[in-house]
């Protein structure tokens, strides 16, 4: 009895080993270091989960520096002063303050600065689009003596720093007469010349180089002239370049407050033209200047200047949500490949 005990106790001790020997050599067998490298890293047709992890946490981190920011500014304008002062209220308000918003666009005059800036951002952007395209078709599609040189000129001029033409430019708009209107970003957009319109014109000179030559040479063939080939073939198939363009000048002339206050407004002040971000850079003065004695208005916190900043804001956030759908889609049209 002791003996067939031993000896069944024996078998089962071996099989036991040889199942873990299994085992063993099973997980050996499947967490092979090939199949590790293609879970870590994926292969050519698909990303591996390793690769993926690293890169949504890289995008998380990235945006949460720029949202970050954002979701404050939100939060402390609908704070009152009870709530800044209170230390137990970190992110959401007690309730939701509405007055600092009207405080702070009466300070700001939104209404009408809120038009003036679109026609201060929105006039010279639309130059840009029209005579940027032209000079970038132009240097893209024609071989003339000197394009070499006038491509470094253009580059030169981009990283060339402003104040060194920013005095004799505020001369010559004075001596043309043209200085407190909007001619004085209007008419340098018109001759190619806005604001970072270099960058604009590599934009739809890289974009033209890439349609396809075929094209041009088919509607050539067919008696389209320089001026049809453009408007009828390069101008419909440049919209993703143009969409680009478009956000990008747009937000640089809204958000531009130096040139506006030199040029549009000029030195004396006496211009009607002003924008948001030209009225929130004065924010201080203009509140305390329009506050009446027994309002809310008479005391200027950060709940009041966060509203201010959001209303500066709100028009940049309302246009990319609009085109936030052809702006992505832009960037992955311009990378069609042409001959």
């Amino acid at each position: 009895m002791q003996q067939g005990w031993k000896k069944s106790k024996e078998k089962e001790n071996s099989q036991h080993m040889t199942a873990q020997a299994i085992t063993k050599k099973d997980l050996r067998s499947y967490f092979t270091k090939e199949k590790l490298h293609r879970f870590m890293f994926g292969t050519r047709e698909k990303q591996g989960a390793g690769k993926m992890i690293a890169i949504y946490g890289l995008l998380i981190c990235i945006g949460f520096v720029y949202l970050y920011p954002i979701f404050y500014m939100i939060s402390t304008s609908f704070m009152d002063q009870n709530d800044l002062l209170d230390t137990s209220v970190k992110w959401i308000p007690s309730h939701l303050y509405l007055r600092n918003y009207v405080d702070a666009g009466a300070s700001l005059d939104f209404v009408a600065s809120f038009f003036k800036g679109i026609l201060i951002a929105g006039i010279p952007t639309v130059c840009n689009i029209l005579v940027d395209m032209m000079v970038g078709y132009g240097f893209a599609r024609y071989e003339f003596k000197g394009k070499k040189i006038m491509m470094a000129i253009l580059i030169f001029s981009y990283i060339l720093p402003k104040q060194v033409t920013m005095i004799p430019t505020y001369v010559l708009y004075n001596d043309m007469g043209i200085l407190g209107t909007i001619w004085t970003f209007a008419l340098p957009a018109l001759f190619g010349n806005g604001l970072n319109a270099p960058i604009f014109i590599l934009i739809f000179y890289q974009f033209f180089r890439q349609v396809p030559k075929v094209l041009m040479e088919a509607a050539a063939i067919d008696g389209a002239g320089h001026f049809k080939r453009f408007f009828r073939i390069a101008v419909p198939s440049a919209v993703p370049a143009i969409v680009t363009v478009v956000l990008f000048s747009f937000v640089w002339y809204w958000n531009e407050s130096y040139l506006t206050e030199l040029y549009v407004q000029g030195l004396s002040g006496n211009s009607i033209w002003t924008n948001l971000v030209v009225q929130l850079k004065n924010f201080d003065s203009s509140f305390a200047s329009k506050a009446t004695v027994g309002s809310t208005a008479t005391s200027l916190n950060e709940s009041v200047r966060m509203a201010a900043t959001s209303l500066s804001i709100i028009p940049l956030l309302i246009m990319y949500l609009i085109l936030q759908k052809q702006f992505v889609e832009s960037i992955d049209r311009a990378g069609i490949t042409g001959e």
